[in-house]
């Protein structure tokens, strides 16, 4: 038997996250699903690296499936590239040992946040970045955002959603970049709580608007209440950018 790791990329928009719903609404593993079944000719069971909610995009997602055909990796990534819609695409086919899981293999997942700072919505962002008027000090936010960098309990940023007892993570890097009318949050940590780097993005931005005053994140981390953090920024923003396997500190090799 054969394990596959797929590299995906694709918009969530029109996705209900990815993992499967029982109530067969449309996500991204139902679409991968159905594609490989029609070219295998059996329904496989797909093994994702993460859960991403409804709306929120991938520029790397990871998974894999197992199969005793011989067909290959080429083949593979042309035939589902074939079958699956244009917003959901195969980047990568190779084959991988028997061990590797692509959750909890993973030292390290990139994400980033896309925010359009202009008056004027532009169509071709829409859907793909949050559009927000006030202007933004990307100078500044990334000073704030060196802030969540380190070994820290980040009850305070975790949606209501979660039943984890372990809030504690990781984050070996945070930035805020500005080009042009765009600027993004990007973050690189050992794993992310429910909604943790969206609240991550409207606490920055509490901070930009001066509901929140700069050096504001270490006393929120303490205090452990959601309550005294951001908002949850839309889902439409946030990427999966990019997913570690080995190495130290989120510095390994990507797969």
């Amino acid at each position: 038997m054969r394990q596959i790791l797929l590299r995906l990329k694709y918009l969530g928009t029109d996705y209900h996250g990815w993992q499967v719903q029982d109530n067969g609404i449309v996500t991204v593993q139902s679409t991968l699903q159905d594609a490989l079944e029609s070219i295998f000719g059996e329904r496989i069971d797909v093994v994702g690296c993460s859960r991403t909610d409804a709306g929120v995009h991938a520029n790397d997602y990871c998974c894999t499936f197992r199969t005793d055909a011989d067909t290959t990796c080429y083949k593979i990534q042309g035939a589902l590239n074939f079958k699956l819609p244009p917003d959901v695409k195969v980047f990568s086919v190779t084959e991988v040992p028997d061990d590797f899981h692509p959750r909890y293999s993973c030292t390290a997942k990139q994400y980033i946040y896309r925010i359009h700072n202009s008056v004027a919505p532009d169509p071709f962002l829409d859907g793909r970045a949050l559009l927000y008027k006030p202007v933004i000090d990307a100078d500044m936010l990334d000073r704030q955002a060196k802030d969540f960098i380190g070994t820290h309990d980040f009850t305070s940023l975790c949606g209501a959603k979660s039943d984890l007892e372990d809030m504690t993570r990781t984050i070996y890097d945070a930035s805020v970049t500005r080009d042009g009318d765009e600027v993004t949050f990007s973050v690189t940590g050992d794993g992310f709580l429910y909604n943790m780097v969206r609240i991550m993005v409207g606490t920055l931005l509490f901070i930009n608007e001066g509901k929140f005053e700069q050096g504001y994140i270490p006393k929120l981390l303490e205090l452990k209440d959601r309550t005294k953090a951001g908002r949850t920024a839309p889902a439409h923003g946030l990427y999966l950018n990019k997913v570690f396997y080995g190495g130290e500190a989120g510095g390994g090799e990507e797969v």
